[in-house]
């Protein structure tokens, strides 16, 4: 119901410290990740009617929704940073590559 809350928060922030992060991390990375993830999930959430568009817009209760967000929404979001991160080294590397290539 409201697994796409922790992204949605995490991609809040990120987006909102982006120009303080160097451009070697590719926070654009993240940041597209994270906030398709939230559209993604957000659009299949109000398809099934367990998020509406009028208050208080979860059709659930927080005892409910709690569970769900640790349960769901916390490994998702880490899932997420793990892809990034890997995707980070592996652009690092190829670029270190090309550099002791060229020389």
């Amino acid at each position: 119901m409201a697994c796409f809350a922790v992204p949605a928060a995490v991609v809040i922030v990120t987006t909102a410290i982006g120009k303080k992060v160097p451009k070697k991390y590719h926070l654009n990375w993240l940041n597209s990740m994270l906030w398709g993830g939230v559209a993604m999930l957000a659009v299949e959430h109000i398809a099934h009617g367990e998020v509406v568009l009028y208050p208080p817009f979860l059709t659930a209760s927080l005892p409910e929704v709690w569970p769900e967000m640790i349960k769901i929404g916390v490994p998702m979001t880490l899932i997420i940073f793990i892809i990034w991160g890997v995707m980070v080294a592996v652009a690092q590397a190829a670029r270190k590559r090309e550099k002791f290539a060229a020389v």
